[in-house]
């Protein structure tokens, strides 16, 4: 099994365990830390966020210039470029120090009206603490951005499982023993040390990577920030697109409403969450074939394959939302959140189609053609904010998404265009190999689905049966009436079933 399917499993098994452990360890914090507690612990974890912005854009800068280096074959300028990008993190880190004690010293008039003595005395030793986490999080994170450059997918994303897992582990065993929130932040601290050295040892010593500054020449720091600074912009865009509902909702509606939005957004995030742990990996391949000359009959090859993976395995969890996520959500939260499940929803229905061409998107920032995606982003952000502006009135926060998501599909129907004009991309094919058949197979599974759903009973274990059932029957047919002979043969390979 390659490099690239490896990493692919292990990024959907931490996704999956970081959403079910998180579920469960929520509340167990909560409980042990006490509501006022873990709001200050909540509060400075989300303050301290938006440092961790300052990475600018680095670590994708890193994997696309490593894998254009090394298609070139070029490791004196691979050397110089790594040199340069530690540099630049130096002063990153430099910044960000500063920026950490000016705000230190303002945080009693920041916090000073919220907090009592004692959380503002307990805050500002989380602030301090957190602002040397991130001094030390944004650099480290660009061994890990170099193995992907590498292709090297497995250790880094093993690494990153491990230590979710330990720090679980140990985090239920700190509070256990009456550890607080600062603890919590001693061990994510401590952890990331631990974690960030022994990527460090894996670029350095199995890896071999050099970091030699041959020469800090303007052209090359010009190249690295006209190519960072737009996948800077589309991490800030990404924050803020669902946010800003939240925003306007708080200003117009209430918290109630808020509360509903925020879980149905978060739901939908989610499902994106499913695509980009495979698309996050394709960058190196897109680099490797662009400057490898490969031909457009090999890049729309390609852009089809990644494009039919991606869907089956979306399509699978939109059914399953589909058919019982309202069940689920009545269970999980309340009645109350039917809305959450009708927002995540109509989020999952419009971002279907733009998570299949994840490939596209890594072209994009291959060829560093991504500042009209930056442009238009921002413009259909704007555009999609305003118009939920006008529609929350009337439509409370359906009117809202509504909004939002006009917005994003005006932007995904013209990036196709920007697909077809400047890229090259046969879209049309694309869309009739990857959906027209599999569209039609899903249709049929959503109408057994149905009747999947009418299994009487209620409450967890009935959702699980319905859950358990449906996913046989969606593997089933998708193996036999979805999935073509080559894609056979490479699960056969895989599993190693001999024919």
């Amino acid at each position: 099994m390659s490099q690239l399917k490896k990493g692919a499993i292990l990024s959907y098994i931490n996704i999956l365990l970081t959403n079910v452990i998180g579920l469960i360890l929520t509340p167990f914090i909560i409980k042990s830390l006490g509501d006022s507690e873990y709001g200050l612990y909540a509060l400075i974890g989300s303050f301290i966020a938006y440092f961790s912005l300052m990475d600018l854009g680095l670590n994708n800068t890193i994997i696309r210039f490593v894998a254009k280096y090394r298609a070139e074959k070029d490791s004196k300028g691979e050397a110089n470029f790594l040199a340069v990008i530690l540099l630049i993190y130096s002063v990153i880190s430099l910044v960000i120090v500063v920026i950490g004690i000016i705000t230190y010293f303002n945080l009693d008039k920041i916090y000073g009206s919220a907090l009592t003595a004692a959380e503002l005395y307990k805050a500002k030793i989380m602030f301090v603490i957190l602002i040397f986490n991130v001094g030390i999080t944004l650099p480290g994170g660009s061994f890990v951005a170099i193995s992907t450059g590498y292709e090297q997918f497995v250790f880094p994303r093993a690494a990153i499982l491990i230590k979710y897992l330990i720090r679980s582990i140990v985090l239920v065993v700190v509070l256990l023993y009456g550890g607080d929130a600062i603890s919590i932040v001693i061990l994510d601290t401590v952890i990331n040390v631990l974690f960030i050295t022994v990527n460090w040892l894996f670029v350095n010593k199995k890896l071999k990577v050099k970091f030699k500054l041959y020469d800090l020449n303007k052209e090359l720091l010009a190249e690295v920030f006209s190519y960072s600074i737009w996948i800077f912009m589309i991490a800030i865009i990404a924050q803020f697109q669902w946010q800003s509902g939240q925003l306007v909702l708080g200003a117009l509606k209430d918290t109630t409403t808020v509360a509903i939005y925020a879980v149905g957004v978060m739901l939908g995030t989610y499902y994106g969450a499913f695509a980009s742990a495979f698309s996050s990996l394709l960058l190196p391949k897109a680099t490797k074939m662009l400057y490898s000359n490969a031909s457009k009959d090999e890049i729309d090859n390609m852009f089809i394959k990644i494009g039919r993976i991606t869907l089956i395995i979306l399509f699978f969890i939109l059914g399953g939302f589909i058919l019982y996520g309202k069940q689920f959500v009545t269970l999980w939260l309340g009645e109350n959140y039917i809305l959450s499940w009708k927002i995540a929803l109509f989020i999952m229905l419009v971002i279907t189609i733009p998570l299949t061409q994840s490939f596209a998107n890594s072209i994009l920032e291959a060829l560093n053609k991504i500042k009209f995606k930056a442009i238009l982003s921002l413009s259909a952000i704007t555009m999609g904010m305003i118009l939920g502006v006008f529609l929350v009135e009337q439509h409370g926060s359906l009117g809202m998404i509504f909004g939002i998501l006009f917005g994003r599909f005006l932007s995904e129907l013209l990036l196709n265009i920007y697909y077809i004009k400047i890229l090259q991309l046969d879209i049309l094919q694309f869309l009739k190999k990857v959906f027209i058949r599999i569209s039609i197979v899903f249709s049929v599974i959503l109408v057994l689905g149905l009747l999947i759903d009418e299994i009487p009973g209620e409450g967890w274990l009935n959702f699980i049966s319905k859950i358990f059932i449906y996913g046989i029957i969606f593997s089933l047919i998708s193996y036999n009436f979805i999935i073509n002979k080559e894609e056979k043969l490479i699960i056969k390979k895989n599993i190693k079933i001999k024919q």
